[in-house]
This record gives C-alpha cells, structure tokens and sequence, in this order.
C-alpha cells in the first residue's frame, strides 16, 4: 500500500471516529437541554395571592420583570426568605400590640375613659401591622416545591389559624362602634387564635 493510500485511509477513519464523537456529544447536549425543560419550576399547588402574581402567566411574568428561570426562581427563593422573615418580626410587633390593646380595653370595659385614645392608636398600629404581615406571607413567591405532609403539621396548624384569625380580625374592626359585645369576642378569638399561630411554628 502506498504512502498516499495510508495517509487516505487514516484520514477517512479519523473522519468517521470524529462524526461519530460529535454526534454522542450533540446527543449529550440534546438530553441535557430537555432535561432542562423538564424541570418544573413552580409547585403545583399556589396560593391565589401568589399564582397571580408569581405564576406562569403572572404579573411578574407577563410584564417581564421576573421572567420564569432557573435563575430567576432563584432569585425569588431569595426574596421569599427576607419576606417570610419580615412576617415572622412583624408578627411578633403584632402579638405585643394586641397584648397592649387588650390590656387597654379591659380598663376601658371597666368605665376608664382616659384610655380610650390610647385604645384606639395602638388599634391602628395592630391593624395596620397584622395586614401588613399577612400581605408578606401572601404575596410572597411559592416554594420551589409543593410539600404534602401526611397528619398535622405546624404548617398546616398555622394556616388553619391563620383563617380563624384573619377572619376574627375582620370582625374586631367591623364591630368596634356597632357591637361591643361582639367586638370584645371577636377580639379575645383573634389574639388566642394568633397567639397560637405563632407559638406553632416553634413546635
């Protein structure tokens, strides 16, 4: 075999090695990319407060601001961490202006006038504190997975109570001129229902 005739035959046969890694390699990258595709970046069971916003065809989505990414859920399991954490310090800041508020409506339901406009800002506060923690746990951006834990669990005890206690704030507010027997009720459930929301997640 002549010099041309080996030279030729090398190359043909390190042509088709080199097709043949290319292919395995482009195969590779192909299964890497559909992988990728596959991954599910949101849970399948969101709050309506966060599919609105956070979801697929969200307002974060739809107006480009967070468009759904690897890395862009990453992003928001960051700041779905600082939210929660504003809620729990917040939370906090509620519990002791229901406390005060509380002390304070006793000594107004035992005929001490004078504190009635103590009474009434600190209501605000409490008012304006809870909504605004309640609106960081909403709004906040879903988990990167839905977890169903079989029994009862301090999550579930804690949003269970938290619909007593939304409920119960509603109706302190909606009572506090028209009704003061139902005001007074409806306060003692929300700061016994909250307070128990809180203690929950310590357990």
């Amino acid at each position: 075999m002549t010099k041309m005739k080996k030279t030729f035959l090398h190359s043909f046969m390190l042509f088709f090695v080199f097709q043949g890694i290319t292919g395995q390699v482009n195969s590779l990258f192909d299964e890497i990319e559909s992988e990728k595709t596959e991954i599910e970046l949101l849970p399948n069971s969101m709050l309506f407060t966060q599919r609105w916003l956070w979801g697929e065809k969200g307002l974060m989505r739809k107006t480009n601001l967070l468009p759904l990414s690897i890395e862009n859920r990453e992003r928001e399991m960051k700041i779905r961490r600082k939210m929660l954490i504003s809620h729990q310090v917040i939370g906090y800041a509620t519990l002791a202006g229901m406390i005060a508020q509380g002390v304070l409506g006793v000594k107004l339901y035992n005929g001490h006038s004078q504190y009635e406009d103590a009474h009434e800002i600190i209501g605000n506060f409490t008012t304006a504190s809870y909504f605004t923690g309640a609106g960081l746990s909403l709004f906040a951006p879903p988990p990167l997975i839905s977890v169903k834990d079989k029994g009862l669990t301090s999550i579930k005890a804690h949003k269970w109570l938290a619909t007593v206690h939304f409920s119960a704030m509603i109706a302190t507010n909606v009572f506090a001129d028209s009704n003061k027997e139902y005001h007074r009720a409806a306060s003692y459930t929300l700061f016994g229902s909250y307070a128990l929301a809180i203690i929950s997640f310590k357990f």
